[in-house]
């Protein structure tokens, strides 16, 4: 599929959790794939990556092509941009670090090679700032893990163009993801704000006592959370109106939601909450190691994303 967008070479500058995971994605699409990071055993700890995420990748279909040799590691910048069609930025989450990697790598770079980021929250309008080409740099946001999860936020800075905007999101789909264009800069993008505020109640209800950290990830696990897995959350309230639809549910509903949100918590996070959800995350997952919950994890997402694709009536 990645033929159709004309990218046949990836760069991924930064390889930790998501440059890895994006890596083991790439390649798995056909892509040959240039890496670099600074970090001492960068090299060794991202060829550990992959090869642990290749049994899922093979599980879910690996493209024409696919091949662990397409990967190569270089310990300079310069060396890994050579050839690269398309650039996939994870450096860490520091606007000083972020500017200056990428007026390093716009210096390098023809001119027509978009420069993707995979920045949680900095706004490309900020980053962009460091460029002599500002129009080429967006944002590429994927959902962890990259090479599992298909959502990607592609965003824009104020001196993006709309042709890379076009070119970046062809070139996503063309690889199996599910991007989305968000119009408006926001910090955080969009996925990661939803989460934010269940995240806040889930850790106000922590504090005040009135669940367990293992209740309130079952409440969401087998409840709304089954839900928001075949279909998001105004699909969902729609469906929840009946024959009336969203309209009916607002008209009946409204009022009690706006009072659940007015009675929403703005928790801190003290050392005692930190402990207190620290002590519940333990007890909950007792006896399970992260590598079997992540092996089970990827098999059930692996799993629903087959049932989702086989629905033709879903979105």
């Amino acid at each position: 599929m990645s033929a159709e967008s004309g990218i046949k070479r990836v760069a991924v500058v930064g390889t930790g959790v998501i440059g890895a995971s994006w890596a083991a994605y790439f390649l798995a699409q056909g892509l040959k794939v240039s890496a670099t990071d600074p970090a001492a055993g960068a090299s060794e700890r991202l060829t550990e990556a992959v090869l642990r995420h290749w049994p899922t990748l093979v599980e879910s279909g690996l493209e024409t092509g696919a091949s662990f040799d397409n990967l190569s590691f270089h310990d300079t910048l310069e060396a890994a941009l050579e050839g690269a069609q398309f650039v996939q930025e994870n450096g860490p989450e520091r606007a000083d670090l972020k500017l200056a990697l990428f007026e390093r790598m716009d210096a390098m770079l023809n001119r027509n090679v978009v420069i993707a980021s995979s920045s949680s929250g900095l706004l490309m309008s900020d980053v962009q700032a460091a460029c002599r080409h500002p129009e080429r740099v967006v944002l590429g946001h994927p959902f962890n893990p990259p090479h599992l999860i298909p959502l990607v936020e592609v965003i824009g800075g104020r001196r993006t163009s709309a042709e890379t905007i076009q070119r970046t999101l062809d070139f996503y789909r063309a690889i199996g993801k599910r991007p989305i264009n968000p119009k408006k800069e926001v910090k955080g993008h969009i996925a990661n704000r939803l989460q934010a505020a269940l995240w806040r109640e889930a850790f106000h209800l922590v504090a005040i006592g009135a669940a367990s950290v293992s209740d309130i990830d079952d409440a969401i696990a087998y409840g709304p959370g089954l839900r928001w897995a075949v279909m998001g959350p105004f699909a969902n309230l729609h469906l929840s109106g009946g024959e009336g639809g969203m309209r009916h549910l607002l008209d009946h509903l409204g009022g009690p939601i706006e009072s659940w949100w007015d009675d929403l918590g703005t928790p801190v996070l003290t050392p005692e909450l930190k402990q207190k959800v620290v002590d519940g995350i333990d007890a909950e997952l007792a006896n399970r190691s992260d590598t079997q919950i992540t092996t089970e994890r990827d098999e059930l997402i692996l799993a629903m994303l087959r049932a989702k694709a086989a629905a033709a009536s879903i979105p």
